[in-house]
Parts: C-alpha cells; structure tokens; sequence
C-alpha cells in the first residue's frame, strides 16, 4: 500500500508525525507498507507550524492508496497552513482527484476542512477539531463527536492528538487488530 502524507508550510507536527511512525512500525509486522512524506511540488524543506523544519521524500504522485492530509492553524487563521492551502486550491484539486481515482483521503484534524473543500465530505459523516466544528457541521453530512470517524474511501479525526488513534485505526484496518496492538503496545500508547 502506497501510504502518502502530505506536508506543508503550516501544517501541524503531530497531525503529520503520529502517523508517519506508527505506519513506519506496522511496515515491520506487514509486508506492502510504503509510507512517504510528501509535498504538492518540490521543495528542499517545510516548516511546520511550531518550527519543526522537515525534509520531505518526494512529491505527491499520482499511485496513491492512501493520502494523509494534517491541519495546523485553521482557528488562529494563520497565514501560512490548511487554510491558504485550501485557497491555492492546488491540494483540493489534487486531494479530488485522486479521491475519483480510488485514493481513500484522510483528513486529521482541520485537514478534513480540505477534504470539505474538495467535496468529499457532502453525505458523509465527518469529524475535525472542535475548533473548526461549525464550519465542518456547514459543509459535511453529518457531524459526529469521536475521535476517528471512518466512511469508507474518506475517514476524518477529530484534534491533533486524535492523529494517534486515527493512524492505529488505520493499521487495524487494513492490517488487523494484532499488528495495530502491537505498535501501540510498543509506543506504550492505551487505545
């Protein structure tokens, strides 16, 4: 499984961080597992929002199973995360189109706002940080309080620490309950 995870001027550590490792874990237990950190074009590094500056891997491609898109800064309306990435329009674009071509996308915290603005989120049941939950409730289907809300080919997280339990979701679904166990044990993390 091709495990992409976008990275962005602004973007929240954790929302990107949490999984990368626990997916990077799981690709000890389960063959197929290719996690990358990746950008919508190229570039050497990305600050992230609290300063963490990252190398990604590669651009995103067009063979993707699976798309993580973190949040960062949707509340503060800071100049630089999710929400001048969703006006570039450059990441909807990208984020419905590999959607139509069978992508699941994954939005962790205010990510799902991009996922809303791709349409994806119009009849399905979503979640995204609290602090963005009336704009999501405008835009989405059906709003539902829980940490990991999982519609099939779109599956959203509520804050940046729901990141964890989204990314454990994930493994477990796609790589069952014992290898999701076992990393979690290993991050000595209580799902």
């Amino acid at each position: 499984m091709n495990i992409r995870i976008l990275v962005f001027e602004g973007a929240d550590e954790i929302d990107f961080i949490a999984p990368l490792e626990i997916f990077r874990r799981a690709a000890k237990y389960a063959s197929g597992i290719h996690v990358r950190l990746v950008t919508l074009e190229a570039r050497e590094s990305v600050t992230a929002a609290y300063g963490l500056r990252v190398v990604p891997d590669g651009v995103l491609e067009d063979a993707v199973s699976l798309l993580i898109v973190p949040g960062g800064g949707w509340a503060a309306r800071a100049p630089l995360g999710i929400r001048s990435e969703i006006e570039k329009g450059d990441l909807v674009n990208r984020i419905a189109a590999l959607h139509s071509h069978g992508t699941i996308v994954v939005g962790v915290c205010t990510g799902a706002m991009a996922l809303a603005a791709a349409g994806l989120l119009k009849g399905r049941r979503a979640v995204t940080h609290r602090a963005a939950l009336p704009d999501l409730q405008a835009v989405a289907g059906e709003v539902v309080f829980s940490r990991v809300v999982d519609d099939g080919s779109v599956v959203t997280c509520g804050g940046v620490t729901s990141s964890i339990d989204l990314a454990l979701h994930l493994v477990e679904r796609f790589w069952g309950h014992g290898i999701a166990e076992r990393v979690a044990s290993e991050m000595e993390y209580a799902r």
